[in-house]
């Protein structure tokens, strides 16, 4: 739902009803658009057509900390609300990035973009993905119609779930203007543990035991020969945990990390700062989490530099290399910033996968003006 280059016109509509008049105004001359949020998810540059920004669209529409929902407007920025949830004592559990100082921006991430991109961080392999804690959302689709699906409450979710569609589309199904999500309390306590001199392989091998126990690891990362484990909890449990964890991993010692030096640490990994300040590509790639150790290698030999997360789910290279020598190692990888290469961000889809995706478009977008050619230019 986002692109970082300015248009030739900017149009940014007050109101859901105004948004849904402007695109059918769109639909029937087949103008195309450029869907944005605050510019701060994914870099693309070759997307025609004029910018439709939802930013005038803001506002928290209802917060009940005791039902631990929230209902935003597209447009919200993700600080107000991220600060508004923290004085409650609760948060977004799936901790979203802020991606602005890889991609050397400075618009102001939205909770509308959020969804659309379904950013989700180190906590994703805990407590699931933005998608899993999005309980409804209005939109409107590339015909001007207003849609809403879902509620206000889990109990509440029925029928087809297109909440599952438009999370993670980018917009090219629709303009999402209202999202319903999910908070959860912020647990008190934290630390991490940090295995230092570990290949790869070792750091697999460590997140592996880890994450099957029952000790519910929050985070597990690895970068610069260190592999990373967060554990969060309430005092005593949190305490049981950790010493259990170490007890287990044995006889491989590690750094214990407290509390502030953990939030300071899973803020950066979780916002790439490893990676920031430079212009070279970034590529985000999903793998299965007994191939990262090859991955990670096979990305090496490319000459650049590498970062895990998810317990292995997640490879982060940033270096140089074509594009499809990058897809060639790993299929599902998504160029997240360009440094100068051409080409789609997106990793092409399997043919079955594809006739899904435009049967889909052609249902929501039939005009085909929604970001056109983003997921598969």
């Amino acid at each position: 739902m986002t692109t970082d280059v300015p248009s030739r016109a900017g149009l940014s509509p007050a109101s859901e009803a105004e948004l849904g008049e402007l695109i059918a105004e769109r639909h029937a001359t087949r103008q195309p658009l450029r869907i944005t949020g605050g510019g701060t998810r994914v870099e693309n540059g070759a997307l025609s057509g004029d910018t439709l920004s939802t930013a005038a669209i803001s506002g928290v529409v209802t917060y009940e900390p005791g039902e631990m929902t929230l209902i935003a407007r597209a447009g919200t920025p993700l600080d107000e609300i991220q600060a508004m949830l923290a004085a409650e004592g609760q948060s977004l559990a799936f901790e979203p990035a802020d991606m602005r100082g890889v991609l050397g921006g400075n618009g102001t991430s939205t909770i509308g973009g959020v969804v659309a991109a379904n950013a989700s961080g180190p906590r994703r392999m805990l407590v699931g993905a933005c998608r899993d804690h999005l309980l409804g959302l209005r939109f409107v689709d590339g015909r001007g119609r207003v849609l809403k699906n879902g509620g206000r409450v889990m109990k509440n979710v029925t029928g087809l779930d297109l909440g599952k569609l438009l999370c993670g589309a980018h917009g090219t199904l629709g303009v999402l203007t209202e999202v319903a999500l999910k908070t959860l309390p912020i647990l008190p306590d934290r630390c991490t543990l940090g295995f230092h001199g570990v290949t790869v392989d070792e750091a697999a091998q460590i997140f592996a035991r880890a994450l099957a126990t029952p000790y519910e690891v929050s985070g597990a990362a690895f970068r610069d020969g260190t592999a990373w484990l967060r554990v969060e909890e309430l005092g005593p449990q949190m305490g049981y945990r950790r010493d259990r964890l170490l007890a287990l991993l044995q006889p491989r010692k590690a750094e214990v990390l407290d509390a502030e030096a953990t939030l300071s640490l899973w803020r950066g990994l979780r916002d790439l700062d490893h990676f920031a300040g430079t212009a070279t590509p970034l590529w985000r790639v999903l793998v299965k989490p007994s191939l990262a150790p090859s991955t990670v290698r096979a990305l090496q030999a490319l000459g650049g530099t590498v970062s895990v997360d998810w317990g292995g789910g997640l490879v982060w290279y940033c270096g140089p290399g074509p594009a499809q020598e990058v897809r060639q190692i790993a299929r599902h990888a998504t160029l997240v910033r360009r440094g100068g290469l051409a080409g789609p961000a997106f990793a092409p889809e399997a043919p079955a996968v594809t006739r899904l995706s435009l049967g889909l478009r052609r249902v929501f977008d039939p005009a085909g003006i929604l970001n056109p050619g983003l997921m598969d230019q």
